[in-house]
Order: C-alpha cells, then structure tokens, then sequence
C-alpha cells in the first residue's frame, strides 16, 4: 500500500481537504465521507496498527455523560413543536404589539426568545414562526421582507440562547464547563435579540407602510386570551430549565431531563398529551440524534487522525504565519474559515472539524475557550442566514406561502446578516461582554 507519510503534512492535509471535497460533491453524506478519508488515512499514514487508536477516540465521543443532555433538548422542541404550546404563547404575547408600529414584528422576536430558552435548537422554533406569526404579519399588511426576515432570523436564535445545542456540542469538542459557556452567551444573545428589535422599530419608524397597525376590531379580538394559561407553562419550563443550571441545583444534563418532564406535564395539563405526539416526538428526537452523533463520529476519527499526522502543529504554524503572529489576526483568520465553512457545511460538521483543532490554538495563545465557545456560536448563527445553504431559509421556506421564493428569503435576511455580524465583531473585540461575570 502506498505510504502517504512520505507526502509530509503539507500535502498531506492538501490531500486529505480535496478528497472530502471530492467526496461531497458525488452527494455522499458528510459523516460517512469524514468516516472513510479517516480510514483511509489513517492506514496509508500509519497502517493497520492505528485504527485501535481511532476507535477509542470514537468511544470517548459517544460515551460521554454531558452528550445525554442532547437528546433531551432534542425532544423538548419536538415535544413543544406538536403542542399548542407555542400558539398560545404567541396569541399571548399579542399585548406587547398592540398599539406600537412593528409591534408584531417585535412579539414574533419575544416569543422567539422564549422558545429558543425552551428548546436550544433551530429547526422547530424557525417552522413555528413561520406557521404562525409569518401569515399574521402578511395578512396585518407588514412589508414582506421585514415580516420574513424578521421570523427566520427570529427562529434562529436557538443558535445563541441557552440552552444551545451548538454550545453543548462546542463544549464536548473544547472540554469546556457548559454551564459557563451559557452564562457567556446570555448577554451576547440578548445584545442580538434586541439588536434585531431596535432594527424593526427604526425601520418602521422611518417606513410607517411597512408596519401597519392593528384594527381595532383585532385589538378587541385579543382580550379573549388566557394570558395566564398562555404564559404560565412557558415561563415555568424557562424558569426550572435555566434556573436550575445558574443555581447549580442541577448540571445541564439533568436540567434537559426536567425540561422534558416539564413539557410532558404542561401538555398534560392542557389536555394535549397523546399516545401519537409523544411516539412522533420520539421518532424526530431519534433522526436528529442520529444525525448528530454519526456526524460527530466521522468527525472525530478524522480529526484524531489529523492530529496524530501532527495537523494541530501545522495549522497553528499556518494560521500564525498568515496573521504575522498578531493574536487578533489568528482569531480573525479563524472566523473567516468557519464563516466559509458554515456556507457549505452543517454546524455540526464545522464545530467537530474545527473546534479540537482551533481551540488548542486560542489556548496557546493565552485566550479564554468560553469566550471562543460564544463567538465561534455567533459566527454560526451568520451560517444559519447565509447562502447558498443557510438551514433556517430552508426551514421557513418549507411553511411559507409559495408564493415565496428561496431567494426572496435570502434576500429578506441581509440586514440580519450585517447585525449579526456587527454583534459578532463586537464580542471578538470586547470579550468582556462575554466574560463580564468571571
């Protein structure tokens, strides 16, 4: 068999980056092309010795407690996602529009927070919105792109509101506390939310067409809801979630599993819970799980075989000579690749290739990996919005009326975009707002 070692490490990572490439491009999936590059590198550059050494890797990835707390913010959104749970939330939530131009648009973010605090994940959160406040906001005769970009920038801030997803799976990958990471990207996320908030109402102070208010025939309309039922079972999960990590009364894996208990007794109580919602419940928790996890196997066999080629040292070595060895302008190179990468790939993909290499780097470099966790979080929330394949576009576009487009969508997204990033660059050169409570 031909020795790849002989290539060196310089060609080597060449060759290992246009296999994958080569390999994504027949339509192969992502975990199964990381998977067979490993192999296949791991045997040329090593030989047949070496894979006792990936499999261990692979055991300490899937056979890692914290991990559990994935299935179970998993299943709180798809729970929440199949009960009348978020309806009424939003219905409740129609007191903060009322009487205030972009009001609407305003509530749509509100509800958005609240969920993204229930769930930690984009996909159900962002079809949610787009079932519910999207046609309101049409129908209200809001501007399309301001009531678009408003619901699917909305929906994703599951990205950066504990309890994130993408910050667990960071803080598998760093080795870093999770409940650290989601005290660090509360005021960033907040910073965002009302960042999108301020841009609604400028906007809609500026173009008062584009945000009409409501009649008062449907002011009348909203004071036949039950704020208390609306508000009360979503408040609580919020508050036993996330009050139960910052007290530290419980870690982050078992405040999930009393975020699923809490779901399960709200729709209960609400008379919502069925045989069906659960069994669909369970079936979606199993293929996004699924997904996650082989996903993060042919990550981490190709990065432990990459860092066994001595990768790590070479990036390092790569990325310093192109900053000239300014700290600022490693990290700065460092979100160009993941904001390329987020283009193409799953954030998961990202954070797993990435992350064991990148993170040893911020270290070396005397920089905190929980300010690291949050950024690299914000740089992903830019990969959700992006083109050309920005997952909370497609999400949306999979409610939305078809009379809108994928590139309306993307367009819509724009301004979002340049916020995100300005919130981004903000925490890159400010860490405080990240770390003020350390």
């Amino acid at each position: 068999m031909f020795d790849l070692s002989a290539l060196g490490i310089g060609y080597g990572s060449l060759l290992m980056l246009v296999s994958m490439i080569l390999l994504l491009l027949t339509g192969m999936q992502l975990a199964m092309v990381t998977g067979l590059v490993a192999l296949i590198f791991a045997v040329g550059w090593f030989g047949i010795d070496a894979l006792p050494l990936v499999t261990s890797r692979l055991y300490s990835f899937v056979g890692s407690y914290v991990f559990l707390a994935v299935p179970m913010f998993v299943l709180m959104a798809a729970l929440l996602d199949r009960s009348g749970i978020a309806r009424d939330l939003f219905d409740a939530m129609k007191v903060v529009g009322r009487k205030v131009r972009g009001g609407v648009a305003v509530q749509t973010l509100v509800v958005a927070i609240i969920l993204a605090s229930m769930s930690g994940v984009i996909g159900g959160e962002t079809v949610l919105l787009g079932i519910l406040a999207l046609p309101q906001m049409l129908r209200l005769g809001y501007n399309r792109k301001l009531a678009i970009g408003t619901t699917c920038a909305g929906g994703a801030l599951g990205t950066m509101l504990p309890p994130s997803i993408v910050l667990i799976i960071y803080g598998l990958t760093a080795s870093v506390s999770i409940g650290d990471l989601f005290k660090s990207a509360f005021l960033p996320a907040l910073i965002l939310a009302f960042s999108y908030m301020a841009y609604v109402l400028i906007i809609s102070r500026m173009h008062p067409e584009y945000a009409p208010l409501p009649s008062d025939e449907e002011l009348a309309q909203d004071k036949n809801t039950n704020y208390f039922k609306a508000l009360f079972f979503p408040i609580l999960s919020v508050a036993v979630v996330l009050g139960s990590i910052y007290t530290g009364i419980a870690s982050v894996t078992e405040a999930s599993a009393l975020g699923v208990v809490g779901i399960i007794f709200s729709a209960w109580v609400r008379s919502e819970l069925t045989f069906d919602m659960l069994k669909e419940s369970a079936k979606a928790t199993m293929s996004t799980c699924g997904m996650i996890i082989w996903i993060g196997i042919g990550a981490t066999a190709l990065v432990g075989v990459y860092n066994l080629m001595g990768g790590i040292d070479f990036v390092e070595e790569t990325i310093l000579s192109l900053s000239g060895g300014s700290v600022m302008g490693t990290v700065l190179i460092m979100m160009a690749i993941l904001l390329v990468l987020g283009m193409f790939l799953d954030w998961v993909g990202v954070a797993l290739l990435t992350m064991p290499i990148f993170v040893p780097i911020i270290t070396n470099l005397g920089l905190d990996p929980v300010w690291f966790g949050v950024v690299f979080c914000l740089n992903m929330q830019v990969s959700f919005l992006s083109p050309p394949f920005g997952p909370a576009a497609f999400y949306l576009k999979s409610v939305a009326p078809k009379d809108i487009s994928l590139g309306e969508i993307f367009s819509s997204l724009l301004p979002f975009i340049a916020l995100q990033v300005t919130v981004l660059a903000l925490v890159i050169f400010f860490p405080q707002l990240a770390i003020w409570w350390k």
